[in-house]
């Protein structure tokens, strides 16, 4: 299903899908970082504190309402005319990626939930691996949606 009324509208929307995804994978790749600093540092100490406070407005005010605008604008262009080839598989990938990353911002907002609470039991090291993740992930993204491989 398309709704044509968007077709005028189809690199303002591209644009602004963009712009989004950047913003939230900025926050994807700096937020488990913070981690990584956060295990080093005593519980309850005014460092600590600090860093929860860095934590929650990234994922608050700018992580949270990017990956919204991201997956706002994705489901506009779906919409739009000629914007998918639902005859390809590229896209079937390219949507798994993305719900994957989205599961990892979940498992980012349920992580600092426990530095906040200070309950982290993961070491630094997993955080290491973790901020890896969303790299991976944008890459396998970029691939499908712009070679289009198959």
């Amino acid at each position: 299903m398309t709704i044509a009324v968007l077709a005028p509208f189809l690199l303002y929307t591209k644009s602004l899908h963009v712009i989004s995804v950047m913003a939230w994978m900025a926050g994807l790749f700096y937020l488990p970082r913070l981690y990584i600093y956060h295990c080093d540092l005593v519980r309850g100490s005014t460092e600590s504190e600090r860093f929860k406070v860095m934590e929650r407005r990234l994922l608050k005010q700018i992580m949270n309402p990017a990956m919204i605008a991201s997956w706002s604008f994705g489901i506009l262009l779906v919409l739009t005319p000629g914007a998918v080839d639902w005859t390809a598989g590229w896209w079937h990938v390219k949507l798994l990626m993305v719900i994957l990353m989205s599961g990892f911002h979940g498992a980012c907002s349920k992580w600092r939930k426990n530095f906040l609470d200070d309950r982290n039991t993961k070491p630094a090291r997993f955080y290491r691996f973790a901020n890896e993740v969303p790299t991976v992930l944008m890459i396998i993204i970029v691939f499908m949606a712009i070679a289009q491989p198959f």
